[in-house]
């Protein structure tokens, strides 16, 4: 199996730096270990070539004419293997060598069918959506039962200009998306993959508890009331150990508006803090919106109900290097990483990253639930989202967060974007990161 050829360059002129892109596709291309007709291309650009987005889709597909399908997003930045383009303008490119009939793009014209008369069944789905889009949480689980797995990954779009998706499909199935031309905004797209697809999943969390799990027992829509049957706002104060109470409140707010909230729904058995003292991809970290003085509540920015969890929690560097660090080496596990080995250096400064050997995966990990163990697999390339709150500027410098994932797993090919929310499961997550591998078969 051959490897994903990817591209990413930046430059102020949109045009110039898809040529560039085009360039190293085209040279990769014509490398043996390289995939030299892929037909399912993935578009990462950066918020400053939004409103030309529909006329660089255009110029790639008219270059690429064997890329018959398309799909991707806005960022605020967008990444490569150990590089990230962050608040300039920029594009990551990656075109998927799959087979034709082990994925679907799927966009709010043209979505994901329960039962389609292809006979096509989705095992899993990258997802791309608009934060704005009403009752998205609900979409998104609307959107994971159509798939086999339940599992999603993916990311929101983020931009200070226009929030585009692209969503092309050669075969036919885009019909009725009109004028849109494969440039779309609001709702879902993105492609669904067959299980002749194999793939790894994981989500990293960035931020750290800084008080006990404790039970939401009195609630109000999106105010949190008690907290194991006290007020919530005097929970969070004693677990920050500041008061409102006389004096000068503002270095309370600070430590307040520094402090969010992990969620984790009734009935489920918090499992992260137990195996690694962080959070676990069962806790979805929210922010605090607001403070009921007269209730003695706390508002949070999502629905709450009796019967969930919460322990307040804040960002922490050292904590999200660790647990990138933990999810890179639970698929190092899988992939055998004591017989992992670099090629060596091809044309274009390209490598490939090897790997042999089967290992069972962990209990409890977060990856794909039924996925089997992986004998002898390569990477073939690699997807991370990342929140637009990380990157270089949270990880201590320029590129640090690719950085880590290229020392865990080498020089493979991979593209992504940072993103206004993570998307896991069937959930939506906040200052995470979600990393996933195509292998070979």
């Amino acid at each position: 199996m051959t490897l994903f050829p990817t591209g990413h360059a930046t430059h102020p002129q949109w045009r110039m730096a898809a040529a560039l892109v085009l360039a190293q596709l085209r040279a990769q291309m014509a490398l043996p270990m390289y995939a030299a007709a892929p037909t399912l291309g993935l578009l990462y650009i950066t918020d400053h070539y939004a409103n030309d987005s529909r006329e660089l889709l255009d110029y790639l597909a008219s270059e690429l004419p064997e890329v018959t399908d398309w799909s991707g997003t806005v960022g605020v930045g967008v990444s490569a293997n150990n590089a990230e383009y962050f608040d300039e303008p920029a594009l990551s490119v990656m075109l998927l060598d799959v087979p034709a009939d082990q994925y679907r793009v799927f966009s709010g014209v043209a979505p994901l069918p329960r039962h389609p008369a292809s006979g096509f069944v989705a095992q899993t789905a990258l997802v791309h959506a608009d934060g704005h889009t009403p009752e998205l949480a609900e979409l998104l689980h609307e959107m994971a039962g159509r798939t086999e797995t339940g599992y999603l990954f993916g990311g929101l779009s983020a931009s200070r200009a226009a929030s585009v998706q692209f969503a092309v499909a050669g075969n036919g199935n885009m019909a009725g998306q009109g004028a849109a031309s494969g440039v779309f905004d609001g709702g879902l797209s993105g492609v669904a993959f067959g299980p002749r697809v194999p793939l790894l999943s994981r989500v990293t969390q960035g931020c750290q508890p800084v008080g006990a799990l404790r039970t939401i027992t009195a609630a109000n829509d999106n105010v949190v009331l008690e907290l194991d049957h006290e007020p919530a706002l005097d929970v969070l104060l004693d677990t920050l150990q500041v008061t409102l109470d006389g004096g000068d409140p503002q270095p309370a707010l600070r430590r307040v508006r520094a402090t969010l909230a992990g969620l984790v729904d009734a009935g489920t058995q918090p499992m992260g803090r137990q195996r690694t003292g962080h959070f676990g991809t069962d806790t979805r970290v929210r922010h605090i919106v607001g403070l009921d003085g007269s209730r003695r509540g706390v508002a949070l920015a999502e629905p709450v109900q009796p019967g969930m969890h919460l322990a307040f929690c804040q960002r922490n560097v050292a904590a999200a290097r660790a647990d990138l660090m933990r999810i890179c080496a639970e698929i190092r596990e899988e992939l055998s990483p004591e017989e992992l080995e670099h090629a060596p250096l091809a044309e274009g400064g390209a490598r490939t990253a090897d790997a042999a050997g089967t290992v069972a995966p962990a209990p409890g990990t977060n990856g794909l639930a039924d996925t089997p163990p992986l004998a002898g697999r390569t990477i073939r390339g690699a997807i991370y989202v990342s929140c637009s709150g990380r990157g270089g500027p949270h990880f201590g410098g320029p590129s640090a967060e690719l950085h880590i994932v290229r020392h865990a797993l080498g020089d493979v090919p991979l593209v992504g974007f940072f993103a206004g929310g993570e998307i896991a499961h069937h959930h939506l997550y906040g200052y995470t990161g979600v990393l996933t591998v195509f292998t070979d078969a």
